[in-house]
């Protein structure tokens, strides 16, 4: 059994990697589609932005100059940031955000990592534009466990607005209610044909006929869960969250943000042009969310540039059994060290709330349900966010900005999924800027159960500075005596869809110190409130310990 970061601490740091160098300017750029033109905020005038590619193992070094009016962060989501936290990015938890004419740099090592990962921004919506692609190659010599694909392509999935998302947050926030949908999906920043005049602003990958592709599949929406699949094309699953998974053929994959999946395609159709499509997945009650899918092509060389393309079926927008079968098929591609002990058993409800009108003006700033305010909430805890960074402040051992209260299991037993789902006032959260503190090198099982009080939804539940095993997952209340939970091959994730009206189980061993966030990677329900932070202490020695922050660290 290979050592794996979650189970086995690495005891020494991994020498002889190259470090890699990256520069970030984070700018205004004018960008048209669907005849529409605006300034988005990008990387290096790029849309989507630069790929980061590095070997398991290399250092790598980001220097990032904010070049735009607002405050900017960058998270390297997937990257387990051993003995980084400071470089993780998330604003207010780890740093102050960049703010405008300033540069930080961001150091981190790949330890043991290799795959496909994403960046984006981690300030108010700014990732809805602010995003990219991280490719980690096995180090030389080292093969990919599956026959080497003739050529590898990087699918971004993302949702753009015509708007300004900052303001955008601003008023949704504003209004109690919830975000208006995306003006388009967008794969490698094009809508495709079937949006308003952007049937030339398609993302195209011209294919050879019998050669299989390795897609690298990104999913960097916003507030929307997505489909996504080939017309008469199979995909065979070799990589989830960039961990190595044992095959798995579907013919169509979901994605929510922030999650990764590298598919095999073999293009092994008659000569023509096919349709790459990205769709919705809304599994919430009565929530609008845009309906036009978003197309490529997958086009065979040979294929006339008039050909008609084969349009690809995507499942309804609510197939939870679409969802449920491509989660049954993952599996580590090996037998993997899952704690099998557990010392921290925690059980988080996640959901949303609705509060009660508090506002002099309820027709602007109470449009949620029933006239109420809508929330989000763990264990019925809404998250504040702190006016200096969370790390900072427990670093330095500054007093009154976060507790350490979190509770470890609900305040209130009730049905959860079935519970008081006639959206009454009363459903109101708890608020705070409240962490989980947890011992070095404690091993942590933790049930995350998706809640009904607004509406039940597949919730994407993303963990900073791990990865996790998924031992189990289904639907109902998680009841421990008839969970069936999978200790051999579990897959390693760092962002899983608790599925609709259902549980996750997940698993993992606390030996990276620092302040982790944990939060829902819908974008909406992170502003209203679906987080927390675990504080993860120091262990022994230097590499048990937190460095102290860099010299540049921004300032609030």
């Amino acid at each position: 059994m290979e050592p794996r970061a979650g189970g086995v601490v690495a005891k020494q740091w991994p020498m002889g990697s190259s470090t890699r160098f990256y520069t970030f300017k984070v700018q205004k750029m004018r960008i048209t589609k669907m005849c529409k033109s605006k300034d988005i905020v990008t990387v290096n005038g790029m849309f989507p932005g630069p790929v980061v590619y590095a070997q398991e193992d290399d250092r790598i070094i980001v220097k990032v100059t904010n070049e735009t009016p607002y405050n900017a962060t960058i998270h390297w989501h997937g990257v387990r940031q051993r003995l980084s936290c400071w470089s993780d990015g998330p604003s207010y938890i780890t740093q102050c955000p960049i703010q405008a004419g300033q540069t930080f740099t961001y150091e981190f090592t790949l330890v043991q990592q290799k795959g496909t990962m994403l960046w984006h921004a981690h300030f108010s919506w700014l990732r809805a534009s602010v995003y990219g692609a991280i490719v980690v190659y096995p180090k030389t010599g080292v093969p990919y466990p599956f026959k080497y694909p003739y050529e590898e392509h990087i699918i971004i999935l993302g949702e753009y607005w015509h708007k300004n998302l900052l303001q955008l947050e601003k008023a949704t926030l504003a209004s109690g209610g919830g975000p208006p949908t995306a003006d388009a999906y967008t794969i490698n920043g094009h809508p495709g044909p079937n949006y308003n005049c952007s049937n030339n602003d398609v993302y195209k990958i011209d294919v050879v006929p019998g050669k299989t592709y390795l897609l690298r599949l990104i999913s960097a929406a916003l507030n929307m869960e997505t489909f996504f699949t080939i017309s008469n094309h199979m995909l065979t699953i070799v990589e989830a969250d960039a961990e190595y998974t044992k095959p798995y053929t579907v013919d169509r994959v979901m994605l929510g943000p922030g999650q990764t999946i590298n598919v095999l395609v073999t293009a092994d159709q008659s000569i023509g042009r096919f349709s790459m499509a990205m769709g919705p997945y809304m599994s919430a009650q009565n929530v609008p969310f845009q309906n036009i899918s978003a197309i490529g092509y997958f086009q065979y060389v040979g294929s006339t540039p008039n050909s008609v393309s084969l349009s690809a079926q995507l499942p309804s927008f609510n197939d939870n059994l679409a969802v449920k079968t491509v989660m049954d098929g993952l599996r580590s591609l090996n037998p993997v060290d899952v704690p099998l002990e557990i010392d921290n058993n925690l059980f988080f409800t996640i959901g949303l709330n609705v509060e009660k009108c508090h506002s002099s003006n309820p027709n602007k700033s109470c449009q949620g349900p029933n006239g109420g305010v809508l929330a989000a909430s763990m264990n019925n805890v809404s998250f504040i966010r702190p006016k200096i960074s969370l790390l900072q402040a427990y670093y330095n051992e500054l007093q009154g900005h976060y507790t350490e209260d979190f509770p470890g299991v609900p305040l209130k037993v009730y049905d959860f999924v079935n519970g008081p789902n006639t959206i009454p006032n009363d459903t109101q959260s708890l608020n705070g800027t409240r962490t989980k503190v947890l011992e070095y090198g404690s091993r942590v099982q933790l049930i995350l159960q998706d809640t009904g009080t607004v509406s039940t939804e597949n919730h994407p539940i993303h963990l900073h500075g791990y990865s996790f095993y998924v031992v189990g997952y289904g639907s109902g209340n998680y009841n421990p005596s008839t969970a069936k939970l999978n200790l051999v091959d579990p897959p390693y994730m760092n962002t899983i869809g608790v599925p609709v009206g259902g549980w996750a189980a997940i698993r993992f061993t606390a030996d990276n110190p620092g302040v982790w966030f944990m939060h829902c990677h819908l974008e909406i329900h992170l502003s209203w409130g679906l987080s927390m932070a675990f504080i993860v202490k120091n262990g022994k020695g230097e590499l048990e310990t937190l460095p102290h922050p860099p010299a540049d660290m921004p300032r609030c």
